[in-house]
């Protein structure tokens, strides 16, 4: 393959990449393509998403704090409930794909909130390139929680189910 051609097929391959991330509403997408032992080609597309910051209102003197249980207690159920990854339960996706919760259309999903599951049932399969892939439960427990919906995209890393 001429180099012409190669860059052609690359600006391609690339701009299907960036509509892949911009179909599924993705902020980053990588992937390495190998050609021959020392051609390959590392492509990052990746966007910025706004934040909005919104300030705290300022204490004002004249009424008093309200008091709580234990500042570090609640950070840390504030940090599992705002960022879901960080639970030690959580499920993470390896890949970005679709989530199916079902092995099939119209069929009983794998699991439920409240299911018992053993490490290594399967909880989802996502799909990616045409590919089905179980994921299978990292540890024994019970589904505290479903993060993702049924036909959603979903991340690298993305939390995807908790289990305790």
């Amino acid at each position: 393959m001429s180099n012409k051609t190669s860059h052609d097929s690359d600006v391609s391959f690339i701009q299907a990449l960036a509509e892949l991330l911009r179909e599924n509403d993705l902020t980053e997408l990588q992937v390495k393509r190998d050609y021959a032992e020392n051609d390959s080609l590392n492509v990052r597309v990746s966007r910025h998403t706004q934040t909005v910051a919104v300030q705290a209102p300022a204490p004002r003197p004249d009424v008093p704090p309200v008091a709580t249980a234990s500042p570090a207690a609640a950070a840390a159920a504030a940090s599992a409930e705002a960022d879901p990854a960080s639970h030690p339960g959580a499920v993470t996706s390896p890949m970005v794909g679709t989530v199916y919760m079902a092995p099939e259309p119209g069929a009983a999903s794998f699991i439920s909130v409240g299911s018992a599951v053993k490490e290594g049932d399967t909880l989802l399969i996502i799909e990616a390139m045409k590919t089905m892939n179980h994921i299978p439960a990292s540890r024994a427990g019970t589904v505290k929680r479903i993060l993702v919906e049924d036909g959603g995209a979903v991340e690298f890393g993305a939390p995807l189910v908790i289990i305790e």
